[in-house]
């Protein structure tokens, strides 16, 4: 076979795969079609396909058809990220700042705590530190891979429920978009390269000198302009954080926490998101699976992803409790916020990626750590349902909440929402 015919086998395996999978099982419940897609890629990595099944692993995957794999991940993942940013309301945050920073401070803190508990157990052990790392730096990625809140899951799956929109949806969003500013900011840190240090500092000097200029110019466009500049504004900024040692995943999430939603029609910012996430990120997902390894043994991987797990939703759970008796809220609300927390995904998958590209995890810490990522995320829709349920905020389910990705169109509340609303 030629290369090109090669690529498209593999392509093919991307999409129809997952696909199928979620459709004919119906999994969207407990297994939303993302999480299908890093099972599948695991399952095509090198762990299973890989082992298994070597001669169709090495002939669909070989360095050539990787190579294409890798470009169409980087841009794939670099939208993503700085649609997330986007989506930060840090307006909201500063409006309700009391409750947002007790709460975000505490959901974050609790779990960085209980994280780099378990991340000096496994710095006990041999393999699972990364080849560049300090002991601290490995302390702390685990840490923050723990107290992880994916931002555009979250969204996905408030949108599935029906809650989004609702008071109670946009309090967790706060919550959400200042925990994800403050990720960024220790990954950062973590990343930190003191022998460039002076790149770094030129770097962040001309982003916030570019970043004045470029929001003072986009308000001046219009709206197809818009997303035409900010493709060229993502990939200035990505450059320039990779050129400074910092990650140009750092550089990507950047960009879009200078850019408003209200400078882009809602229906349209969905439905780019959508269109990322259905064309471009399952490739993401294939290169994710193709760096999990089970070197260390299958057992102590899945044991380890076992701690992580429990570290990371106890913090979580521990956080949250805190932040409910200090505000008052009422029963059940406590359980309910904590659940959508600590939905991780692919923001923690992004971060752990970056975490095993600068050689501060081993690839097998990288595996438990998308085990972990992916068995919180699937927990928190058949956990967080009866609970929205009680609380009598859970809105009857509406045609868009059934389909493959939330409709855009359903933004308007209807009478029943109103009521929840005026009744929250």
């Amino acid at each position: 076979m030629s290369q090109n015919e090669i690529f498209l086998l593999a392509m093919l395996l991307v999409f129809v795969l997952p696909y199928l999978i979620w459709r004919i099982g119906r999994t969207d419940d407990f297994a939303p079609l993302v999480v299908v897609q890093i099972l599948c890629g695991i399952v095509l990595g090198p762990g299973v396909a890989g082992q298994y099944f070597p001669e169709f692993y090495q002939t669909i995957f070989q360095p050539s058809v990787m190579r294409a794999l890798d470009g169409i991940a980087i841009w794939a993942v670099m939208l993503f990220v700085m649609l997330a940013g986007i989506e930060l309301n840090l307006s909201g945050v500063w409006a309700h700042r009391r409750e947002s920073c007790i709460t975000a401070g505490l959901a974050l803190g609790m779990p960085l705590l209980t994280g780099a508990l378990a991340g000096l157990l496994l710095l006990s052990m041999p393999g699972w530190r990364g080849a560049y790392a300090r002991d601290w730096q490995f302390v702390v990625g685990i840490g923050m891979a723990c107290a992880v809140t994916a931002l555009p899951i979250l969204i996905l799956l408030m949108e599935k429920l029906g809650i989004l929109r609702l008071e109670f949806g946009q309090r967790i969003l706060r919550y959400a978009s200042l925990d994800d500013v403050l990720i960024w900011g220790v990954l950062a840190v973590i990343l930190m390269d003191w022998n460039r240090i002076g790149r770094q500092a030129i770097f962040l000097l001309g982003f916030a000198l570019a970043a004045r200029m470029y929001r003072s110019l986009i308000v001046r466009l219009n709206e197809k302009d818009r997303y035409a500049t900010i493709l060229i504004w993502l990939l200035l900024c990505s450059f320039g954080a990779d050129w400074s040692g910092l990650h140009f995943m750092v550089g990507a999430f950047l960009s879009g926490t200078v850019l408003e939603a209200e400078w882009f029609s809602r229906s349209k910012l969905d439905l780019f998101r959508e269109h990322v996430l259905m064309v471009l990120m399952p490739v993401f997902f294939l290169n994710t699976g193709l760096k999990t390894s089970w070197a260390i043994g299958g057992g102590l991987v899945f044991v380890a992803a076992g701690i992580l797990l429990l570290a990371a939703m106890s913090g979580k759970f521990a956080g949250v409790s805190l932040a409910g008796k200090i505000l008052g809220w009422r029963p059940g609300e406590t359980s309910a916020i904590a659940w959508l927390l600590q939905t991780k995904a692919l923001i923690m998958i992004i971060f752990s990626n970056v975490l095993l590209e600068k050689g501060i995890i081993s690839s097998a810490t990288f595996t438990a750590l998308l085990l972990m990522a992916i068995a919180s995320t699937m927990l928190t829709v058949p956990a967080v349902r009866p609970l929205l349920s009680r609380l009598r905020i859970l809105p009857p389910q509406t045609p868009a909440q059934l389909g493959m990705f939330p409709q855009a169109g359903h933004d308007i509340p209807s009478e029943g929402r109103k009521r929840q609303v005026e009744e929250y």
